[in-house]
């Protein structure tokens, strides 16, 4: 096996590694993310992102309040805003 596959493999198992903790460290946030880690330590900085410092030094993220981070502010697709009018305007000939 060359090189390439092999770190292609324990790129893979990292991966797996990481999606299965509840509480991930600095660089695995950035991994997890696909953040930069100075954007990382930007949004910590500014109070942008939950994080947790229990020794006041090292940081950690909870990764289910990341995922709530990554998906606010989303935004509806076509089909589902078509979806949600003709919902309305079935409720309305119904009252």
């Amino acid at each position: 096996m060359n090189e390439f596959k092999i770190a292609e493999k324990l790129d893979r198992i990292e991966r797996l590694i990481i999606s299965n903790k509840k509480v991930l460290t600095f660089d695995e946030a950035c991994e997890y993310t696909g953040l930069s880690r100075s954007y990382l330590y930007k949004l910590t900085s500014s109070g942008r992102i939950p994080f947790s410092k229990p020794n006041g030094k090292i940081i950690f993220f909870e990764k289910e309040k990341l995922d709530n981070w990554l998906l606010q502010n989303s935004h509806k697709s076509d089909d589902e805003i078509e979806e949600e009018s003709l919902s309305y305007i079935i409720k309305k000939k119904k009252a």
